[in-house]
């Protein structure tokens, strides 16, 4: 019996922070839609509580599962339409510290999604990256053609990984569909990040550890803008193809550091500056102007979002407690 393919997500890494955003903008804003089938290891960065709104609904399913499993992967991933791919080690520090974990889940793992992919017959496939892959920019804005020159092990992965999607499409005719990020904040983002940790260590009465003179750029986009930049990608872009998604929003990390200290009325004695992380990149841009084409709109202004995410972690001190325990 042919299976009613409709409109039915599989969403690798969807109970982390970004996935788990993606999760929530899926059931509040894509209209007939099938189910969605959240696949994850449940490793530190995930949480069960970041998408409990969802649990009771039926269009949901949750699996426990590992990219790198390769078999069960491609047993779970049959009868969607459309992957997402957002499941990774991500945190530059731990991938200094510890390669090896980066470079099996974020390449070998991502071949394993492409080839699932590609054995079970999905429509399209997003795989999600970073702007990190560009590397550090003392001027101006990459695009999607700028040259790949990652500096750190989390960064090469990456763009490792975004090689291997290019081949799939090239190779095999496979409609994946890279996007590179800027930097994301919001809720749900797991306390080793900047934002939580300088939010945290402030709720805390402890000042803000700032890697070496605190200059180095970042550009920043709400994670709700990020999740519909994605999915202006799956349903308004093309084969193939990458995509930059941008903010326009710049800030140092003093700069960043002085917004939250404002923000929660207290001074810049609460600044400290620690020893700079190795390789660490200047600065990073990109040009955006490839997804705006489409008519993508970000809705989040910078200080709005800041705001609203220093709240949230405020009313959620303990929102990690339980993680890595499935509900």
């Amino acid at each position: 019996m042919d299976y009613p393919y409709q409109m039915r997500y599989f969403v690798t890494g969807g109970a982390g922070f970004i996935g788990s955003n993606y999760i929530n903008h899926l059931f509040y804003n894509v209209d007939d839609l099938t189910g969605v089938t959240i696949y994850d290891k449940f490793t530190y960065a995930a949480n069960p509580k970041n998408y409990q709104e969802f649990t009771n609904d039926p269009r949901l399913t949750v699996i426990k599962g590992d990219i790198c499993d390769a078999a069960f992967l491609e047993n779970s991933m049959a009868y969607h339409d459309y992957v997402i791919h957002f499941a990774a080690e991500s945190h530059v520090d731990r991938s200094i510290d510890n390669a090896s974990a980066f470079v099996y889940t974020n390449v070998v793992g991502a071949f394993n999604v492409l080839e699932a992919s590609r054995k079970t017959g999905v429509r399209t496939i997003i795989h999600v990256s970073t702007d990190e892959v560009y590397g550090s920019l003392s001027e101006g804005s990459a695009d999607e053609t700028y040259p790949l020159a990652p500096n750190s092990p989390y960064a090469a992965s990456k763009a490792a990984s975004d090689l291997l999607a290019r081949s799939y499409f090239i190779t095999h005719g496979l409609d994946v569909r890279t996007t590179r990020c800027c930097n994301n904040y919001g809720e749900y983002q797991f306390p080793e990040k900047v934002i939580p940790v300088f939010i945290n260590k402030l709720n805390s009465g402890e000042k803000l550890p700032i890697y070496g003179d605190g200059k180095n750029v970042r550009e920043w986009i709400h994670v709700s803008d990020h999740a519909r930049g994605i999915q202006t990608v799956l349903e308004q872009g093309k084969p193939g193809e990458i995509y930059n998604i941008g903010s326009g929003s710049y800030l140092s990390n003093n700069g960043l550091a002085s917004e939250i200290i404002s923000m929660m009325g207290l001074n810049e004695k609460m600044k400290s500056y620690v020893a700079d992380r190795q390789g660490h990149d200047f600065r990073y841009s990109v040009d955006s102007s490839k997804i705006d084409s489409l008519g993508f709109k970000r809705l989040i202004d910078f200080k709005n979002g800041l705001r609203e995410t220093i709240d949230w972690y405020a009313a959620n001190p303990r929102w990690w407690d339980t993680q890595s325990e499935m509900s």
